[in-house]
């Protein structure tokens, strides 16, 4: 972290916008000589003794590293999402009485908040659940490897949201949004406080294909555009197009330096203009990612016992067991915000399972020994106590049917389960209670603004002091929402 602590929210842009014309007419110029390229971290360390000038190039490189509102317990987020909606009382939430009830009649219409009476089928698990760990915390049989992780998660059995379509719970789980399109938390987190290594970007998603509400899932909005999730899609060229086409590193850095010159000349008649900014800022990255990118992406130097901690082999360029250890690797190597979304090798293939719940245990199995050693591995590198590792689904799925022996379930928004673990969060812990069927919460409910606002509360930052001023308002990450859950703090 530099010396100088920023703080996370940023001014109104007329008002950032007066103060950069103050120190233009002070220093105008050596600053209007030097803006197009005041963005580069080698400009900024060669400028240090000039307060003013630091000033500028701080203000200018959105993605420098700066410190929050207060002591964060997490240094970076690995954020996993189950695109599909996920059950939650065939996974992580125990019902002993759906089991006794199988098939009894229940009317729906007090909690379906829809006139007349809607009756229904309580339709069991068809997995068994067993106690994990010194906690004791329940798992259904579809993940025994996480299942041996319990201690070191925290459950969260009353989550809930404001939607039970696909898109829009996407969104929302993505932006807080569950209308509109908003920037997402991996960009609110890198906004406030930069990426710690300047070589790679500060936000990236790993993911075959996009989740329900496309790529809108990582977008920046209205922040500024550096902040965007990178899309790395898994195989044997994650990210194509890095080997430099010039014949050596001198080369290029020469043409970059006769980009910078002309940049120069454009920033000095447009100096405010964020859109050149962000594309100047952009190069930047794409010139350190051919440094250091390939490195993280190779697993050569893996040994054959972490591979197998992911349950996979020598040689693997796709699959969530690689998305996990790049994730890890990633992690490692100061990337603020990592999200693996996880999802089949087409589109369709996800947890959206209205005509048979079968389908749960191929998906289920996918991902439970990865992110299981995921966990295992951060922790045994010493990282898990700094990395805040989440999971979580747009929503879960009715413990009932209009059909008494139907296989399937259908969308549900009023309850279901998300966990977390590492960086700051209770290990070992259950936090809220649907009722007795898991068809409401019963108690301790957290909304997807106050999950949010947990995430960033950990990173350090104040959910209702990140804002941005956008179209004559400030916006943030809750909306006007949300609170921490403070229960499951460490």
């Amino acid at each position: 972290m530099p010396k100088s602590i920023r703080p996370a929210r940023h001014d109104e842009p007329t008002t950032m916008a007066n103060s950069m014309r103050k120190l233009y007419s002070r220093r105008a110029f050596t600053t209007r000589g030097l803006a197009g390229i005041a963005t580069t971290s080698l400009l900024a360390k060669s400028l240090r003794a000039d307060g003013v000038i630091k000033d500028i190039a701080e203000s200018l490189n959105p993605l420098a590293p700066h410190a929050g509102h207060f002591s964060p317990t997490a240094d970076r987020v690995i954020f996993i999402y189950s695109t599909g909606g996920v059950s939650h009382v065939d996974t992580w939430d125990y019902k002993p009485a759906l089991v006794a009830d199988h098939g009894k009649k229940i009317t729906a219409s007090r909690w379906l908040n829809k006139p007349g009476a809607f009756e229904r089928f309580l339709i069991k698990s068809r997995w068994s659940f067993q106690q994990y760990g010194k906690s004791g915390i329940w798992a259904s049989q579809l993940f025994p490897c996480l299942g041996g992780a319990a201690d070191d998660l925290c459950i969260l059995n009353a989550m809930y949201c404001d939607s039970d379509g696909h898109d829009k719970g996407t969104l929302a789980a993505h932006t807080g949004s569950a209308q509109f399109a908003r920037p997402s938390h991996g960009a609110w987190i890198s906004y406030g406080l930069g990426t710690i290594n300047q070589n790679l970007p500060s936000f990236v998603v790993l993911a075959p294909h996009a989740p329900y509400a496309g790529a809108q899932t990582w977008g920046s909005d209205f922040l500024p555009g550096c902040h965007q999730g990178t899309h790395v899609i898994p195989g044997k060229v994650p990210l194509p197009n890095l080997t430099p086409q010039s014949p050596s590193l001198n080369r290029q850095r020469k043409e970059l330096e006769l980009l910078a010159q002309i940049n120069r000349e454009q920033e000095t008649d447009s100096p405010l203009d964020i859109a050149l900014e962000a594309r100047i800022r952009s190069f930047e990255t794409a010139f350190g990612m051919q440094r250091e990118a390939p490195e993280a992406f190779d697993l050569s130097n893996e040994s054959l016992e972490t591979l197998q901690l992911y349950g996979i082999d020598a040689g693997t360029t796709s699959g969530f067991g690689w998305q996990c250890i790049i994730a890890r690797r990633l992690a490692e190597r100061g990337v603020r915000f990592i999200e693996l979304i996880d999802t089949g090798s087409n589109s369709a293939e996800n947890w959206d399972s209205h005509g048979n719940m079968a389908d749960h245990e191929k998906l289920a199995k996918a991902i439970d020994q990865p992110t299981a050693g995921l966990i295992s591995d951060l922790k045994r590198c010493g990282m898990l106590d700094r990395t805040l590792v989440v999971w979580t689904t747009e929503f879960g799925r009715t413990p009932f049917h209009q059909t008494a022996d139907h296989p399937g379930r259908e969308h549900h928004n009023l309850v279901f389960t998300s966990w977390m673990a590492g960086g700051g969060i209770r290990g070992g812990f259950v936090h809220g209670k649907s009722d007795e069927h898991g068809i409401l919460p019963a108690e301790g409910s957290v909304h997807t603004h106050d999950l949010h606002a947990t995430i960033l509360h950990c990173m350090g930052l104040d959910h209702e002091r990140l804002t941005f001023r956008h179209a004559g308002r400030d916006y943030r990450l809750t909306d006007v929402a949300g609170k921490v859950v403070r229960e499951i703090l460490a």
